[in-house]
């Protein structure tokens, strides 16, 4: 059965009231069995309708679930998307105040920041043109649903993240500007250290074989929905490793190279 203008509402008002008070809801797959993607969407954008009501703004959009791995692990061959507001942009090198997230991890990205407005049907081509510089960037995820259900061992699937705005939380851009038509971004990879031990590393290719089919892919899913990315916004192409756990006290530098650095710390 189909959900209801209501029944979005309602799980949107709870998504939010989780976020609000940093703690964890049940699955959506299992409160909606038989939920679609449009319905996890429209979850999103009822959150996105609450949140600009209240006085945020749109700072750019994430691509999730573009390695081959993260989509095996959630059984699906799509992958997805949520909004960045104003108040998720962290400086580079700053301790994220304790309580901030419930769980939050971190993935090394590369970030398209636009000086052009791109709209549905795009090409490689048309994103790079509106590319005003690609920049080295950590995405903080957390969750406002449980990855897992206590009582049934039920794991999150993808309309569980998508209606979790795609578990975004926040983004930390390095200070370096890069021409993206003179970078190969499917050789653009880190070293990612966790409180200075190397955790993780990882290539742009591993992001739909080339980080700029990421922007091309959400151009085209936005446009399905009335929606575009704006000159001025940064886009989150993807992650090349797997999510690292981030509890109190840790501390994290990616390290890539010629393209630049970045950092953050949780107290």
């Amino acid at each position: 059965m189909a959900l209801t203008p209501d029944a979005i509402d309602r799980a949107a008002a709870d998504l939010l009231a989780a976020e609000d008070g940093r703690f964890q809801i049940g699955l959506m797959s299992l409160r909606h069995p038989g939920m679609t993607l449009g319905e996890a969407y429209a979850i999103q954008a009822a959150q996105m309708a609450r949140k600009l009501a209240a006085g945020r703004t749109i700072a750019g959009w994430k691509i999730g679930l573009t390695s081959k791995v993260m989509q095996q692990a959630l059984n699906i061959e799509t992958p997805d998307s949520g909004v960045l507001y104003d108040d998720m942009v962290f400086a580079d090198g700053t301790t994220v105040p304790a309580g901030r997230f419930i769980q939050p991890r971190v993935e090394a990205e590369i970030a398209f920041v636009m000086q052009a407005p791109l709209n549905g049907d795009v090409t490689r081509d048309d994103v790079l043109a509106a590319t005003g510089y690609v920049a080295p960037s950590l995405e903080i995820l957390d969750t406002r649903i449980l990855r897992t259900d206590p009582a049934t061992g039920k794991a999150r699937i993808i309309v569980d993240t998508v209606s979790d705005n795609a578990a975004n939380a926040g983004v930390v851009l390095g200070p370096q500007r890069n021409d993206p038509a003179r970078v190969d971004l499917r050789w653009t990879g880190a070293i990612v250290r966790k409180d200075g031990a190397v955790e993780a590393t990882g290539l742009g290719a591993a992001v739909l074989d080339d980080p700029v089919m990421g922007i091309v892919w959400l151009a085209r899913r936005m446009g399905q929905y009335g929606q575009r990315i704006e000159a001025g916004q940064i886009i989150l192409s993807g992650s090349f490793i797997s999510p690292i756990e981030c509890p109190p006290g840790t501390e994290i530098e990616a390290d890539f190279g010629p393209f630049g650095a970045v950092s953050v710390g949780f107290a």
